[in-house]
């Protein structure tokens, strides 16, 4: 999911839409949070480790 906003966030910038920027910064925030959870442990979704 990083990866993804990462690219939503690029693209969003280099092609002027603002819709793909937000949704780029969403993603990637969403992404770290849920890597920060599945990193100290807190079950995601139902499995240990989200990747």
């Amino acid at each position: 999911m990083i990866v993804l906003g990462l690219v939503l966030l690029v693209a969003g910038f280099f092609l002027g839409i603002h819709f793909l920027t937000v949704a780029g910064i969403l993603v990637l925030i969403l992404g770290a949070v849920l890597m920060v959870a599945g990193g100290t442990g807190h079950p995601v979704g139902g499995r240990r480790h989200y990747y």
